[in-house]
């Protein structure tokens, strides 16, 4: 029996895959994708999250990372534009999540790929997984990784916001569009929900965004009408999106997300990471930066011998501020995205939102030096 077993090998499946391999821990990565594969995810990597990954090996600007330098706030027009008070960058996540799962596969962890955990049960002293091919899978100690995908009978519960559908699509706009848009996150606001879009990696442009069910619904679930209805509504946007063309053949969704969500107790012993134990509003919030952390925090405590419910509670209470603030202003935006003007009278609440939704410095780990 396997000492580690991780469910899922996004961001931080695979980084808690390679923190417990390199001291030599036995882990195997159950990941259900076979390949390379698009994720719905705002693809902004804050300075959280380059420190992590960078004490993971990862060199992001050899993978092709964008600078990020500056935000945006538009409505129709925009409303207020600061310098980030950090360094940050953009990268997709089909390019980011490969280099994580090749670096935990270079520090020893098994990885195997097309392997879906339909089931995954408490066994007396550990955990058995059934996978989607009749299998079956054994190991001392369960991680659960499976980003915003829940496994059959540890369903995380509702968030606090949870009417949302998430929809991404990639652009190749127009030069003069880029060459404006480039080092730049801009957060666009329009009625029943709010988009983010910056460069990523090869010249083109990310669009993710969150809309009301019931937004949705006026635009009978029709990407192309709700698209068509965020231009409208934005002069910016649609300046933005003119001439530009879209490269995938429909966009990536998902709906049922519960934001806001943190998880108050680990259960029978099973550790959660990432958005299996918190769910941040995106674009107001750094879900890549709290999947990356949890894992290390939790690698940190389990190679220390405590236990998931040490974990759960110390990251609850190091996460639950920006969580809340996140949430918070993911409601205001969409409910009242009027109140956005007050960032035109008070330009650094911009840097102050900034701050408030990030994992916070005091709690950061350097690995080598907590382990």
């Amino acid at each position: 029996m396997r000492e580690a077993m991780i469910v899922g090998g996004g961001l931080a499946g695979a980084a808690m895959g390679t923190l417990l391999a390199q001291r030599g821990r036995t882990v195997t990565i159950l990941e259900k994708s076979a390949a390379m594969h698009d994720t719905v995810c705002g693809e902004f990597l804050s300075r959280e999250a380059v420190v992590y990954l960078e004490q993971l090996g990862i060199d992001l600007r050899a993978l092709g990372a964008v600078p990020i330098e500056g935000v945006r706030l538009f409505a129709n027009r925009l409303i207020a534009e600061r310098r980030l008070p950090f360094a940050a960058m953009s990268l997709t996540r089909r390019v980011l999540d490969e280099a994580l799962l090749a670096r935990a596969e270079e520090a020893g962890a098994e990885v195997l790929r097309g392997r879906r955990v339909e089931s995954l049960v408490r066994n007396g002293d550990g955990w058995t997984a059934q996978l989607n091919d009749g299998a079956e899978y054994s190991a001392a100690h369960a991680f659960l990784a499976t980003g915003k995908q829940d496994v059959n009978g540890w369903a995380r519960g509702r968030g606090s916001q949870n009417d949302l559908v998430a929809f991404k699509m990639y652009f190749r706009l127009d030069a003069a569009q880029q060459t404006q848009l480039n080092g730049q996150v801009e957060l666009i606001l329009f009625p029943g929900g709010y988009a983010g879009l910056q460069m990523v990696e090869g010249g083109v442009a990310n669009l993710c965004l969150l809309v009301t069910r019931a937004e949705l619904q006026k635009h009978a679930g029709q990407w192309e009408r709700l698209l068509c209805a965020m231009q409208e509504a934005s002069e910016h946007l649609a300046q933005r999106l003119q001439g530009a063309s879209a490269l995938l053949e429909r966009p990536l969704a998902l709906s049922a997300i519960p934001y806001g969500m943190l998880r108050e107790h680990a259960e029978d012993g099973l550790w959660r990471l990432g958005d299996q134990t918190a769910v941040i509003p995106s674009f107001s919030g750094d879900g890549m930066s709290i999947a990356l952390h949890s894992a290390h925090l939790a690698a940190k405590i389990y190679l220390n011998g405590g236990t998931a419910e040490e974990f759960q509670l110390q990251l609850r209470g190091e996460l639950r501020p920006a969580v809340t603030v996140a949430t918070m202003l993911s409601r205001m935006m969409i409910a009242q995205p009027a109140l956005a003007q007050v960032a035109r009278l008070w330009p650094p609440l911009l840097h102050h939102v900034v701050r408030q939704t990030r994992v916070p410095a005091s709690a950061l780990l350097n690995f080598q030096e907590s382990v």
